[in-house]
């Protein structure tokens, strides 16, 4: 098992999908999964592979597909225009929105409080 995968599932992830694991295309095997669709997919990488996949898999009309890594500079995303018109969204994120001056503090308060088990995450991570 993967690293990351041992991480994700002990801080919550129920589903994860290795696509260099399987013989089809991750769309396809998500669609097994999930009888259709995905609600949410977020991509982390910054693979626009994984980003096109991650905005093609999400339902038409309703559901939503973040972005949160950061690709070369000089990769295009592309996908067939009737994704757009199907009303699917794809949102972005720099840094998830991160706002330093606003949000350290109440980091840092949460923590303090022992409402964020940050200790936790580090140990997991074995730094």
């Amino acid at each position: 098992m993967y690293i990351r995968k041992v991480f994700a599932k002990k801080f919550g992830v129920t589903e994860f999908v290795i696509p260099k694991d399987h013989d089809k295309p991750v769309q396809q095997v998500l669609a097994e999964m999930t009888d259709g669709e995905v609600d949410r997919a977020i991509e982390c990488t910054g693979s626009i592979q994984a980003m096109i996949l991650a905005f093609e898999c999400v339902h038409d009309g309703w559901d939503v597909a973040v972005l949160v890594g950061v690709p070369n500079k000089d990769d295009l995303f592309k996908t067939h225009h009737i994704n757009v018109l199907n009303e699917m969204t794809l949102k972005g994120t720099f840094f998830g929105n991160y706002k330093p001056c606003i949000d350290i503090p109440d980091v840092v308060e949460k923590y303090m409080n022992k409402e964020l088990e940050l200790d936790k995450f580090i140990l997991s991570l074995g730094v």
